[in-house]
């Protein structure tokens, strides 16, 4: 592989490809450095490129009507951009927020690129409608947990979630409320009574778990 096609590692069904298609890849694709806290794009805003994730981590989010942030997916090494595809695919232009929460590193291929592989190349079409269908299961979920679940549920699903292997959690009252699309006066009511209850501990940017079966059981887990 030549050194222009590097950042392929990363996508190894595009790394894959014949080199009569692959080739528009390392000819058109353009290097993207964006430091944390960088709009990449917000609604309204034409769609020019069909953006590839190298590292780092972008959060997709809209605003509801009393502007309250909801995320809707986040992209991380080696991810497309469900909404970018959409607007690339329709000639549209993005419908929501998307920030960059690390340094991300990305390459963009122009939309004129991107649609001729679209139209000539099956591998890359394969690489493009699968990754869509994984990040349209991860959208759905969303759709899901905000229309139909609690926001006790959803909350100690989330911290669930965020904490991993760990106990503690470094987030904000109102990060949490942007990660379950609700208000952050919302969150922090329900945060006290999971501390009166003895589920959590809380402090100033961060929340201890302390009973974690109690939490399973409200995340109906």
């Amino acid at each position: 592989m030549t050194p222009s096609l590097d950042w392929l590692q990363r996508f190894p069904a595009l790394a894959g490809m014949p080199e009569p298609e692959r080739a528009p890849l390392a000819s058109g694709a353009m290097a993207m450095n964006a430091p944390a806290g960088t709009t990449v794009y917000a609604p309204g805003e034409p769609c020019n490129a069909f953006i590839l994730v190298i590292s780092g981590a972008v959060r997709v989010y809209q605003l509801d009507a009393d502007g309250n942030e909801i995320v809707l997916y986040r992209l991380g090494p080696g991810s497309i951009c469900i909404l970018t595809t959409l607007a690339l695919l329709a000639s549209d232009t993005y419908s929501a927020f998307a920030v960059t929460e690390t340094a991300v590193q990305a390459m963009a291929l122009p939309a004129s690129t991107f649609n001729d592989l679209m139209a000539r190349s099956a591998a890359f079409r394969s690489f493009v409608f699968g990754a869509q269908a994984a990040r349209m299961a991860d959208l759905m979920t969303v759709i899901q947990n905000v229309a139909f679940a609690s926001i006790e549920q959803r909350l100690a699903a989330r911290l669930l979630t965020l904490a991993g292997q760990d106990r503690e959690v470094s987030i904000t009252h109102q990060q949490l409320a942007a990660e379950i699309g609700s208000a952050r006066e919302v969150v922090s009511r329900h945060l006290k009574t999971f501390e009166r209850r003895g589920w959590v501990s809380l402090g100033r940017g961060r929340v201890e778990l302390r009973r974690e079966a109690p939490l399973r059981e409200a995340a109906g887990r």
